[in-house]
């Protein structure tokens, strides 16, 4: 842990006058290595959860290169939702008290765009704000990022997530390309990776560990009596377990059916992954699973192909896999990008050789554990976080993420942190919401006009 001063820093005098005048003395570990390079010059990844006090090291960094007597947009803060919007202006605005004449301005959507035209006519130095709008203000001609020296992308997982990429590859098409990029994520899925290969030149990675060594998945195996033990094991696991996301590997198509069917009826919320779904199941599916409104997903190996769900609690095999590679493919799904995961196996007697050549294949000590007490059987499973609203209406109608959060974000709309994930096809699109803010959701979206025109909303 480091606790080095602030004063150990390149930072011009004003600023760390102000940051002693606010309290600030110490750096919290994020900020105290991703400053150094930033102040450098060098574009920054910085992987942390939230709270780590990344807001005050991009804040700093983007401040120290300011040049407050030109009157121009310089740094371009993207941020996925109004609240941290505003959240990251306000934190801005604070470490900027000593410098004289810095104005910081707040583009989002959700907000009449009139006024915000009329502020972006007295000029800016930090613009912060939601992708959809700046994508509509430079549509209209109305933002100028042409001088735009640093371009910050905080929670740039949750952006992807909510179906930003668009908006952003418009966005980064407006700027110089020399300039200076930092990247914020809790997470460091493959599309951001992929994202940073794209946008950043030789960035430097820091990672603040929250805790869990990357991969670490701890596996159980359970040896049955019969078959018939196979389903109660599995409701049985995720009834003490109570994943809030579990992949459910079956052999074969039936089977992940019948398993999904049978979970449904025993309250909990499962959908089954398999060959025989048409391509808008198949999409329905992979977006109520990686959105949280649906906790189990009973698939086969095949179907799960290429399926890229980051935050995987636990991966439950209802039987071994036909060999070892299989077997590791399907249990390293869990425990990615620096979480916790488990992989639960189920065998029979007759399915004992197979166990004793994953042993030996893969260096394992296989011992296996008692099931979780039957008693359980008798709570109730909970429902997901979230639930989700499908919009008859899609990318050929033109709608966009930004257009579908500003619906719901409206006036007395709901909160945006209570949307999840947006996804959008050609002829319809998915929002996640807050379960608890379902409701007022769906009344938003069916009363309100996204682009100018009404769609049929349904909770699926």
């Amino acid at each position: 842990m480091s606790h080095a001063p602030f004063s150990s820093l390149a930072l011009q005098p004003a600023l760390l006058e102000n940051l002693a005048s606010l309290g600030y003395t110490a750096m919290t570990p994020i900020q105290a290595r991703s400053l150094p390079p930033m102040l450098a010059g060098r574009d920054v990844i910085g992987q942390g959860r939230t709270g780590s006090g990344k807001t005050a090291a991009f804040g700093l960094g983007l401040l120290n290169r300011l040049e407050p007597s030109r009157f121009r947009v310089q740094t371009l803060v993207l941020c996925p939702t109004r609240e941290l919007a505003d959240q990251v202006a306000r934190e801005i605005r604070r470490l900027a008290r000593a410098i004289a004449n810095i104005k910081v301005l707040t583009l989002c959507g959700g907000l009449p765009i009139g006024p915000q035209i009329g502020s972006l006519e007295h000029g800016a130095h930090v613009v912060v704000g939601t992708p959809g709008r700046i994508e509509d203000h430079l549509r209209k001609r109305t933002l100028d990022l042409s001088q735009v020296g640093t371009l910050v992308l905080d929670e740039a997982d949750r952006m992807l997530e909510m179906g930003f990429q668009e908006a952003l590859d418009a966005i980064v098409g407006q700027l110089p390309t020399r300039r200076q990029t930092l990247l914020f994520s809790a997470t460091f899925p493959e599309s951001i990776q992929a994202m940073a290969g794209q946008l950043m030149d030789d960035p430097e990675h820091i990672h603040i560990q929250g805790g869990h060594d990357h991969g670490s998945i701890r596996q159980h195996f359970f040896r049955l009596q019969d078959n018939k033990q196979r389903l109660v094991a599995v409701r049985l696991l995720l009834l003490q377990q109570r994943p809030e996301s579990t992949v459910v590997f079956c052999n074969t198509k039936r089977e992940s059916q019948e398993v999904a069917d049978e979970l449904c009826a025993q309250g909990f919320t499962a959908l089954a992954l398999h060959g025989d779904l048409d391509q808008k199941q198949r999409d329905e599916t992979l977006v109520r699973f990686a959105n949280k409104s649906a906790s189990v997903l009973v698939a086969t190996d095949v179907a799960a192909r290429g399926l890229d769900i980051d935050a995987l609690d636990a991966v439950i095999n209802y039987h071994i896999g036909r060999d070892s590679d299989v077997h590791t493919h399907r249990i390293g799904r869990t425990g990615r990008a620096g979480s916790k995961g488990a992989a639960y196996t189920l065998y029979t007697g007759k399915e004992e050789h197979k166990a004793v050549r994953l042993e030996a294949d893969l260096d394992l000590s296989i011992e296996p554990e008692v099931l979780p007490p039957f008693r359980l059987l008798e709570h109730p499973a909970e429902p997901p976080a979230m639930v989700t609203l499908q919009i008859d209406g899609g990318r050929k109608a033109k709608v966009r993420p930004g257009d579908i959060l500003g619906a719901l974000t409206g006036e007395h709309g709901i909160a945006g942190k209570q949307v999840g994930k947006i996804d959008l096809f050609d002829h319809c699109a998915y929002v996640a919401v807050e379960r608890n803010a379902a409701k007022p959701a769906l009344r938003k979206l069916r009363d309100g006009k996204l682009k100018g025109r009404r769609f049929r909303v349904r909770r699926l």
